[in-house]
């Protein structure tokens, strides 16, 4: 094995099945109703969705599969860059935000 992530594994996703189906059908289930087809939300906008905890997330397999659905949807490449801004951006905040716990613990040590 060369590499970690080989794209060609993602066309293997249906293998989680092999050992429990069961489960994994559950699983497919769940996965194609929530980001399947338009709901509440259109198909392109779940995929832009998708494509943005893709990257929060780090998931290769992700970040290929969502690239290719949002295009497919009808996303161009200025709503995708967009989403992922967004995604970096909530991370960032969410992130900062923990700085009040901080602030928290110092006063409680009295460094505040």
């Amino acid at each position: 094995m060369n590499e970690y992530y080989n794209p060609k594994d993602l066309n293997r996703f249906g293998e989680i099945a092999k050992f429990q189906p069961e489960l994994a059908k559950k699983f497919f289930d769940y996965y194609n109703a929530a980001v399947g087809g338009d709901g509440a939300l259109t198909k392109r906008e779940k995929a832009l969705i998708a494509l943005a905890v893709s990257h929060a997330k780090q998931c290769p397999y992700c970040i290929d599969a969502y690239t290719t659905a949002c295009l497919e949807s009808g996303a161009d490449p200025d709503q995708m860059t967009e989403a992922i801004h967004v995604a970096a951006a909530m991370e960032a905040g969410m992130l900062l935000v923990h700085g009040v716990q901080m602030h928290n613990k110092l006063k409680h040590l009295g460094a505040l």
